[in-house]
């Protein structure tokens, strides 16, 4: 089991399909599904009406390259905004499935802090339907990893709990092992993009195992939010120098301002 697993993913294992079929349907039959939200029944398991409509889903037309929403649909237009083409990502495209804001940032910090496990397949199925066109090509995944001191405390690697699901859904390699965090950084909240990328500049690298499943492979690398694109980049050129043939980036939000045409 790679460490960036975590404790869902033993536990997840350990139990049979069975028992886990079994499990479900007496809670059910006991006991009404809840919302993810809020502790109110519903007949299947998601989001209050209340709280799916404060989402702000990104929908096409999108930039190709950072995901970012168009005001209108650009026809026979590049398809990237002006930033993107001014000063490209390393990772080749992105898509985002929804706008990084008061209503999407109270649920990905449930999962991320408060330890809310039914938040991570919810948000792989939001990434599924927006990274379509990045998951027809993806040949394997790859979550953003944490550093091991954030991990024992964190206990999960939330990037890691959507990526397993939207590996399966796929039915493409899952390699949570691929990158390792070797610096514990400062938290880049706060933080300049260009203090972000400093932050970063030499915090991963590829591990032996991920050296061979990722040469040769267009990669799909998932994390939970963008805003400067800093710690992606990084990943990014990891597991290009490792011989990846392409990185593409998945994540649940991202900042409106993450792009900016460079000065």
């Amino acid at each position: 089991m790679s460490l960036q697993d975590g404790v869902w993913n033993a536990r997840w294992k350990a139990a049979s399909g069975v028992g886990r079929a079994i499990g479900r349907g007496l809670t059910d039959l006991l006991l009404p599904t809840l919302a993810h939200d809020t502790p109110r029944a519903m007949a299947t398991p998601g989001l209050t009406a209340a709280a799916w409509s404060r989402i702000t889903f990104l929908e096409d037309p999108v930039c190709d390259g950072c995901g970012a929403g168009f005001a209108a649909d650009a026809g026979d237009f590049a398809g990237r905004c002006a930033a993107c083409i001014a000063e490209p990502y390393l990772f080749a495209r992105a898509r985002a499935a929804c706008v990084y804001d008061d209503a999407s940032r109270d649920l990905i910090l449930q999962l991320k802090h408060g330890d809310h496990q039914p938040f991570a397949p919810l948000f792989a199925r939001w990434i599924s339907r927006a990274a379509a066109p990045l998951l027809d090509q993806a040949d394997a995944i790859v979550p953003v990893p944490l550093h091991p001191i954030r991990l024992l405390s964190r206990r999960f690697n939330q990037s890691a709990e959507i990526a397993r699901p939207l590996a399966k859904t796929i039915d493409v390699p899952f390699v949570p092992d691929a990158l390792v965090r070797l610096t514990h950084t400062p938290s880049q909240g706060g933080k300049s993009a260009r203090g972000r990328r400093l932050n970063v500049q030499k915090a991963f690298a590829i591990t032996a195992a991920g050296a061979r499943r990722v040469e040769g492979r267009r990669i799909l690398l998932v994390d939970d939010v963008l805003t400067t694109g800093a710690t992606a980049g990084a990943c990014a050129r990891a597991l290009l120098d490792a011989g990846a043939t392409a990185v593409d980036l998945a994540v649940v939000a991202r900042v409106r301002s993450a792009r900016q045409l460079p000065t």
